[in-house]
C-alpha cells in the first residue's frame, strides 16, 4: 500500500519555521496524510511510549521525519528507541537534519534509519528538497507495523 490517509507522519522538529516549510511543501507535492508535529524529543518520546516505558503504542501506522538536533535530547536517541521497540521497528524513519557529518550519517543508517536527508541552508533549496521528499512520500510503500 502506498502512503495513504491511514499512515500518520510524525514530524519531530523543534524549529517552527522548518516545520511550517516542511508541511507546506509536503502538501504541495499532494500528500494529504495527517502530520503530527512533535516539537521536541520529550514530547516525541511521550507520544510514542507514554509516561511509563512502553505504555503507549496505541496509534495506527506511522512514519517519522526526525530532526537530530533537538533542544532536549538527540534525535539519534529517539531513533535508537524506535528501532529497538518491537512495535515500531518497521516504521520508516527519515532523518531530516542540518547535520552532514559522514560519521553521523553512517551511525543513523547503522541504527536503522531508512533515509537520511541533509537540510539545505538556502531557503529555496530547502523548499525544493522538501517538495521532492513529498513526491517520494506519495509513492513509497509502508510496511505493516506490529
Amino acid at each position: 500500500m502506498a502512503l495513504t490517509q491511514a499512515v500518520t507522519i510524525l514530524m519531530i522538529e523543534d524549529d517552527e519555521g522548518h516545520a511550517r516549510l516542511i508541511e507546506k511543501n509536503i502538501r504541495r507535492a499532494g500528500v494529504s496524510n495527517e502530520i503530527v508535529h512533535l516539537r521536541d524529543g520529550t514530547v516525541a518520546v511521550e507520544f510514542l511510549f507514554g509516561s511509563d516505558e512502553g505504555a503507549r503504542g496505541d496509534h495506527g501506522p506511522f512514519m517519522i521525519l526526525l530532526d537530530l538536533n533537538l533542544p532536549d535530547m538527540s534525535g539519534v536517541d529517539i531513533l535508537k528507541r524506535v528501532k529497538a521497540d518491537e512495535r515500531f521497528r518497521r516504521a520508516p524513519v527519515i532523518v531530516l537534519t542540518t547535520t552532514d557529518d559522514r560519521a553521523e550519517i553512517d551511525r543513523c543508517y547503522d541504527l536503522g534509519c531508512n533515509v537520511y536527508i541533509t537540510k539545505p541552508l538556502i531557503y529555496q533549496s530547502f523548499a525544493e528538497a522538501i517538495r521532492q521528499l513529498g513526491m517520494f512520500l506519495s509513492v513509497i510503500q509502508i510496511p505493516e507495523q506490529v
